[in-house]
């Protein structure tokens, strides 16, 4: 895979759109536009880019984001979910976190969950104008290019942490963060410290339903990440991940 800088892409009216279907707020705006314009990681922008010029036969008279993708959600929320990256022909294509992998992919598998704990507005999460509405809740990804074979390299995932950290630290009501797999829930942990909470040692080990208390202003919830790998194979079923979402919710209403 090339390394050289790739040529940015024409810049569309998408691009300052910012996604989220809240207005965003101020510090959220300027976070989303850095995201956006970032070209911090080469190969991965190589990726994405080659990816929504060759697209899938099934989308192929659609035009690819092929952009880094950031958060969307409520601006007030008090639940961050983290996830690790945009699929290649999901968020690379429309530029929505976990929207546009079909039926039975992990949007709407985790839509539903969410829509069940009254966070989600619908039950799927298809493309950005389906209507879509997240309530008290705010999805991100620990990094925000589609890595190749959905595996970015530890550097890649250094390097898009700043985006991340901003996009917590523009979001002043999280109470509880939601990481989904054990790659969003290092990415937590190590965020959490670099914001100046205490982090318990040896840190806490990733599980599904783990809820890790930090202190009384944020609790860490573990879930397994609603990919198509573990939802067919049922290491994650719905209801699994539902009771995950009702915890969340309770967390909430004891906050």
């Amino acid at each position: 895979m090339p390394t050289s800088r790739p040529t940015r892409l024409r810049p569309r009216a998408a691009d300052t759109a910012l996604l989220p279907h809240h207005g965003p707020t101020p510090a959220l705006a300027e976070v989303h536009r850095a995201i956006v314009s970032c070209d911090r990681c080469p190969r991965l922008r190589t990726y994405c880019q080659q990816i929504a010029v060759t697209r899938r036969a099934a989308f192929r008279d659609e035009t690819y984001w092929g952009r880094p993708v950031p958060g969307f959600g409520d601006p007030g929320a008090r639940l961050l979910i983290i996830g690790l990256a945009p699929a290649a022909h999901g968020a690379n294509r429309t530029g929505r976190v976990f929207t546009g992998d079909g039926a039975g992919g992990s949007g709407d598998f985790l839509m539903t969950a969410m829509h069940a704990s009254g966070f989600s507005s619908q039950p799927i999460s298809r493309h950005p104008g389906d209507g879509l509405q997240l309530r008290d809740a705010f999805i991100a990804a620990a990094v925000r290019c589609a890595p190749p074979d959905n595996k970015p390299t530890p550097a890649e995932f250094e390097r898009c942490e700043p985006h991340l950290l901003a996009e917590w630290n523009a979001l002043p009501r999280v109470r509880v963060v939601l990481c989904l797999g054990t790659l969003a829930w290092a990415s937590a942990w190590k965020l959490l410290g670099v914001r100046g909470y205490a982090i318990p040692r040896p840190r806490p080990p990733f599980a599904h339903g783990a809820v890790v208390r930090v202190d009384d202003s944020v609790t860490v919830l573990g879930a397994y990440h609603p990919s198509r790998q573990n939802t067919h194979t049922g290491r994650l079923t719905a209801s699994m991940l539902a009771d995950v979402f009702g915890t969340a919710r309770q967390l909430l209403r004891n906050a």
